[in-house]
């Protein structure tokens, strides 16, 4: 299952962006209202849950500055990756685009879909706020 975030345009330079999205603590930022935990767990991992949903660990998996980072599925139940891609459209100013892959069964993935839509489209609407 293959997903994208809208791609949003923020005020602040590619290597900035990259630079915030390299520091873990820093997507608690970008989490939705309903956050229910988000816990730092080492330099490069958190974990994170929304009311009424399991815990996700997230572990950052690849970055290939300023371009590109990989956050992955700390677990093999679900294994999935989220990328951030970033493109650099002037000195101060960068696009971000969120991409979901996971790797699910057909009921799981329609089960899915619409929470992680929303998910993605919240974590990049919340891009300013780094």
């Amino acid at each position: 299952m293959n997903l994208d975030s809208p791609k949003v345009t923020v005020e602040k330079s590619q290597q900035y962006i990259f630079e915030s999205l390299s520091e873990v603590k820093n997507f608690e930022k970008l989490m939705p209202d309903n956050i229910a935990k988000f816990e730092v767990t080492r330099d490069e991992s958190f974990i994170f849950a929304l009311k009424g949903m399991p815990e996700i660990k997230l572990k950052m998996k690849e970055k290939s500055p300023y371009n590109q980072l990989v956050l992955g599925a700390a677990s093999d139940k679900l294994p999935f990756t989220l990328t951030g891609n970033i493109k650099e459209l002037s000195e101060n100013s960068s696009e971000v685009q969120l991409h979901f892959e996971g790797q699910f069964n057909a009921m799981m993935a329609m089960m899915v879909k619409g929470p992680i839509t929303k998910f993605l489209e919240t974590l990049a609407g919340n891009m300013h706020k780094l």
